[in-house]
């Protein structure tokens, strides 16, 4: 998995044989400098992207190729033993279709190049399926989210904080829903790298320095995604730098830490929004995604969500960095089996739907 971030590839090997997924074991490989750079870049339009993108798509492939390598150093096994790679690849546009009827998403890989790299099956193309069907292509999480997370006893929400958030609404009784609540990290990591040179706001400190400024956040906050009805789904085609710079135009002498403070601030209250509109008697939020390791953030989801437990997926024995990597490790088992991969209560779909292409090694 390599998720709105753009950081790098996230790896786990999982045995589906029991009755919860069971991680064997997990690597990551970060992408280099000009990898991030390029996928960037194609977040917009610009000259000869068809060009920039296959060469992007290339070198991805050769990442994953060395994070699968390492994955199975670790778990000290061999290729032959692995029934398949599910592999993402990297979003570089994503209109769903929400506003303009333009429906289509896009990821960048080579999964061909990765089955030769491997010498494993792959599967890939995980969203356009659903997308056909009427659907948002994401989030395609909810059901795994469900499997790990789901209690007979209580709702819970599981929420992941990568680029972008998104909620899985997991009742006590009933189906599973969710969406895409808003900027996750892709705003603060702009941000960051744009005024202190770094990836990301380790353990939300920067934030912490810094006040929210309430202005600022309700001019956020006015954003139409916000109050769009589910299904619903987003990426950096919406939430990207420009977004931001056009809402700081009536904030010129607001200090960087601030702003900062206020990005943090608008993540947490868009999911208790969310949370409060759409699953008002949830008893725990399950964080997983980069976000969970923002304490300044969780702080300000446990001040939004007062009698909401406020959790991490750590403490249901999975590593927050590893979720969104077993999910898609699941929809590949899904695929192989001819068994649906979508939940059309989340995506909107016409209904379920077997999610994928198979590229044999």
């Amino acid at each position: 998995m390599s998720g709105t971030s753009m950081d790098g590839a996230d790896a786990v090997l999982v045995d589906f044989s029991g009755a919860r997924p069971a991680v064997l074991a997990a690597a990551s490989q970060p992408f280099p400098d000009t990898l991030r750079a390029a996928f960037g870049a194609l977040q917009q339009p610009g000259e000869d992207e068809i060009h920039r993108e296959a060469l992007a798509a290339n070198a991805l492939a050769q990442v994953y190729a060395d994070c699968v390598a390492a994955l199975l150093r670790e778990a000290r096994i061999d290729a032959a033993s692995v029934t398949a790679i599910g592999a993402h690849g990297q979003t570089i546009r994503h209109r769903p279709g929400l506003y303009d009827g333009i429906g289509y998403t896009r990821q960048s890989q080579h999964p061909a190049r990765l089955a030769e790299l491997a010498g494993i099956d792959v599967v890939a193309d995980f969203r356009s399926r659903d997308l056909a069907a009427g659907g948002q292509g994401a989030p395609l999480v909810p059901a795994l989210h469900h499997a790990l997370f789901g209690s007979e006893a209580e709702t819970r929400v599981a929420c992941n904080i990568g680029g972008i958030s998104n909620i899985s609404i997991l009742p006590a009784a009933g189906p599973v829903s969710g969406f895409d609540c808003g900027p996750g990290n892709a705003l603060l990591d702009y941000w960051i790298g744009r005024h202190r040179g770094l990836a990301f706001d380790s353990n939300g400190d920067w934030a912490a320095s810094g006040r929210v400024d309430a202005a600022l956040l309700a001019q956020c906050l006015a954003e139409p995604y916000f109050s769009a009805a589910p299904p619903k789904s987003t990426g950096r085609d919406l939430f990207h730098s420009g977004w931001l710079e056009a809402r700081l135009a009536a904030f010129p002498q607001l200090p960087p830490a601030d702003v900062q403070a206020t990005l943090a601030a608008l993540t947490a209250e868009a999911i208790a929004r969310d949370v409060r509109s759409s699953a008002p008697d949830a008893l725990r939020l399950i964080v997983c995604g980069g976000g969970a390791r923002n304490a300044f953030m969780m702080a300000r989801l446990a001040q939004a969500l007062p009698g909401v437990a406020i959790e991490t997926s750590a403490d249901y024995g999975v590593p927050v960095s590893q979720v969104e990597a077993i999910a898609f490790a699941w929809l590949a088992r899904q695929c192989l089996m001819r068994l649906p991969g979508n939940v059309p209560t989340v995506t909107g779909a016409a209904g379920p739907r077997v999610l994928g292409a198979i590229y044999p090694r």
